[in-house]
C-alpha cells in the first residue's frame, strides 16, 4: 500500500476544508460574535497542515482498492478532527471529545448532540454546525472529485469506497463527470428548498441551515425545539418533501431532470421506499388515534408524517416528542432506523434495496425448500443480480448485527440502561440523531459516559461509510505492504 499517495490525498482534503473554515469565519464577522478568531485559528491549522503533507508528498497515478479505502476512512476521521475545533477553540464546547462528538455527528449526517440548548452557539458555529452536514451528506472525497483535479486519478476508489449502497450507478464516463452531476443535482434541490422555507416564514439564516440538514438528511437545528420549535405546519410540509426527496437514490432525481419520468417511478427500491414511508405513517396515525396522542386529526397527520419520514430517511428532526407516544408507534420508529434511506441517497440506515434484495433471496430459499432442484435467479427491476452482490450483502448485514450488538454491550457496561444504550446505537449506527428514552427526541447525549460517547462516535462513522471501509482499518493483514512514503524533493538530484 503507497502511504505517500494516502498522505498526499488526506493532505489536500485537510487544505480544502481549512480554506473552507473561512466561510464561516466570513460569517462571524458579518454578524460579529466573537468566533471569527477559532475559526481562523482552525483554517490556519488545516492549511497549513494538509498544505504540507498535499506539498510533501506526490500521489501515485493511480489509486488502488487498498489506498482508496484507507483514505476515505481516514478522511472523515480528521476532516472531524479539524471540524471539531471551531467548537473547542471557542469555548462553546470546552472538552473536545465533545466537540469531536458532534463535529463527527454533523459530517456523518448524524445529528446526535451534546448540546442541551443549541442557542448557546454564535451564528457562526450554527452555520458551520449545518455545513458539515451538508459537505457530509454527498461526501467530503465526491466534492473534491467533482472540484480539485488533484484526486481526479484512479477516482473510481475512492467513489466505490465512499457512496452508499451495494452497487455503485456511475451517470458519466469519467468519475469526475459523475461527482459533478450528483452535486449539481444535490446544490440545484438545496436552492429550492432554501427559497420555499424563506416563503414559509424563515428568514435566509435559517432556512439555508435546515435546507443543508434536510438535504443531508442530517438533522441539525438552529432551535433546541427543532422544527418543531417554528410551530408551522407550510414549514413541516415543505421539509417532510425535501426529506424524502434526499432519502431517495439521487440518480434517479437526475433521470427525472432527463425527463425519464416514467422509467424512474418503476424503480422497485423506490416503490418499497414509499410504501414503507406512507404505511408507517398510516400506522403511527391510527395508533396516535386509538391512544388519544392527538384530538385533531391534521394535527396528528402532520407529526405522524413528519416524524415517519424523519426516521425513515435518518434526518432526525423533530416536531413532537415522540418517547412519549404509545409503545406500538415507537416500534415502528425504531424499525424505521434500522431500514433508512435508499442506496445513493444521502440517508444512512441497511437501505432500502438490502432489504429487497435479502426479501428476495429468503423467498428464493423457501422455494428451494419446496422443489430442491429449481434454479431461480434473483433479478431487480428485471435485473439479473450478481451472486457476489448477493453475498455481499448478507455479510454486510452479518456484520451490521455482530457492530451493533457489540457496541451496545459496551455503551451498556458504561452504566446506560438498555433503553438509552440500545438505541443510542441504532441512532448513530443509522446516522439518525435521537433515539428513545435519555437520548430521547427532547433530550440529547450530553450525559452519556465518555466512553460510551468513543464508541457512539466510532459508530457514527461506520455507519456513514457502512462498516466495511472502517472494519478494514482493524484488520492487520489490511496494513501489511505499506510503502515508505516518498517525499516530492526525493527524487530530485
Amino acid at each position: 500500500m503507497r502511504s505517500g499517495t494516502i498522505l498526499s490525498i488526506l493532505g489536500w482534503l485537510l487544505f480544502f476544508l481549512g480554506l473552507i473554515l473561512l466561510i464561516p469565519m466570513g460569517l462571524s464577522l458579518f454578524y460579529q460574535d466573537g468566533s471569527w478568531v477559532a475559526f481562523l485559528a482552525s483554517s490556519g491549522i488545516g492549511i497549513l497542515v494538509g498544505g504540507g503533507l498535499a506539498f510533501s508528498f506526490r500521489p501515485d497515478q493511480e489509486i488502488g482498492h487498498r489506498e482508496g479505502f484507507c483514505i476515505v476512512a481516514l478522511s472523515w476521521i480528521l476532516a472531524a478532527a479539524l471540524g471539531a475545533l471551531p467548537y473547542f477553540f471557542s469555548g462553546k464546547i470546552p472538552n473536545y471529545i465533545d466537540a469531536y462528538f458532534e463535529a463527527m455527528s454533523g459530517f456523518t449526517t448524524t445529528g446526535s448532540t451534546i448540546l442541551e440548548e443549541v442557542e448557546i452557539l454564535t451564528k457562526s458555529l450554527l452555520f458551520w454546525r449545518a455545513l458539515t452536514h451538508w459537505l457530509g451528506g454527498m461526501g467530503i472525497i465526491i466534492l473534491s472529485l467533482a472540484i480539485l483535479p488533484v484526486l481526479g486519478v484512479g477516482g473510481m476508489q475512492l467513489f466505490k469506497a465512499e457512496m452508499p449502497g451495494p452497487t455503485k450507478d456511475r451517470l458519466a464516463p469519467r468519475i469526475q463527470d459523475t461527482a459533478r452531476i450528483l452535486w449539481g443535482v444535490y446544490v440545484l434541490l438545496t436552492l429550492i428548498e432554501v427559497l420555499l422555507l424563506m416563503l414559509a416564514g424563515m428568514d435566509l439564516f435559517d432556512a439555508t441551515c435546515h435546507a443543508f440538514a434536510t438535504m443531508a438528511t442530517g438533522g441539525f437545528s438552529t432551535k433546541t425545539a427543532s422544527v418543531g420549535g417554528y410551530n408551522s405546519a407550510a414549514i413541516d410540509y415543505i421539509i417532510i418533501v425535501f426529506m424524502i426527496l434526499a432519502g431517495m437514490n439521487f440518480t434517479i432525481h437526475f433521470r427525472i431532470l432527463q425527463g425519464k419520468v416514467v422509467r424512474s417511478l418503476k424503480n422497485e427500491e423506490l416503490r418499497l421506499y414509499m410504501l414503507v414511508g406512507f404505511g408507517a405513517t398510516a400506522l403511527i396515525f391510527i395508533t396516535n388515534w386509538w391512544y388519544g396522542q392527538y384530538d385533531d386529526p391534521l394535527q396528528n397527520i402532520r407529526y405522524s408524517m413528519f416524524q415517519a419520514w424523519s426516521i425513515l430517511t435518518t434526518t432526525g428532526f423533530g416536531t413532537a416528542d415522540f418517547d412519549t407516544w404509545a409503545p406500538c408507534a415507537k416500534t415502528v420508529l425504531v424499525t424505521l432506523m434500522l431500514l433508512g434511506g435508499m442506496a445513493g441517497s444521502t440517508g444512512g440506515g441497511i437501505k432500502h434495496v438490502r432489504a429487497l434484495i435479502f426479501m428476495k433471496f429468503t423467498r428464493v430459499q423457501i422455494k428451494k425448500l419446496i422443489h430442491p432442484m429449481a434454479v431461480e435467479a434473483i433479478k431487480l427491476d428485471g435485473k439479473k443480480i450478481p451472486q457476489d452482490v448477493v453475498q455481499s450483502i448478507l455479510g454486510f448485514l452479518s456484520l451490521y448485527m455482530a457492530v451493533g450488538i457489540t457496541a451496545t454491550i459496551v455503551v451498556t457496561l458504561t452504566g446506560v440502561d438498555i433503553v438509552t444504550g440500545s438505541t443510542s446505537v441504532i441512532a448513530t449506527l443509522n446516522n439518525i440523531g435521537p433515539g428513545l428514552g435519555g437520548v430521547g427526541p427532547a433530550k440529547n447525549f450530553a450525559d452519556l459516559p465518555y466512553v460510551a460517547k468513543v464508541v457512539l462516535t466510532l459508530c457514527m462513522v461506520a455507519g456513514r461509510l457502512e462498516l466495511y471501509t472502517i472494519a478494514l482499518l482493524f484488520v492487520p493483514e489490511y496494513w501489511k505492504d505499506m510503502r515508505r512514503p516518498k517525499t516530492r524533493w526525493s527524487s530530485l538530484p
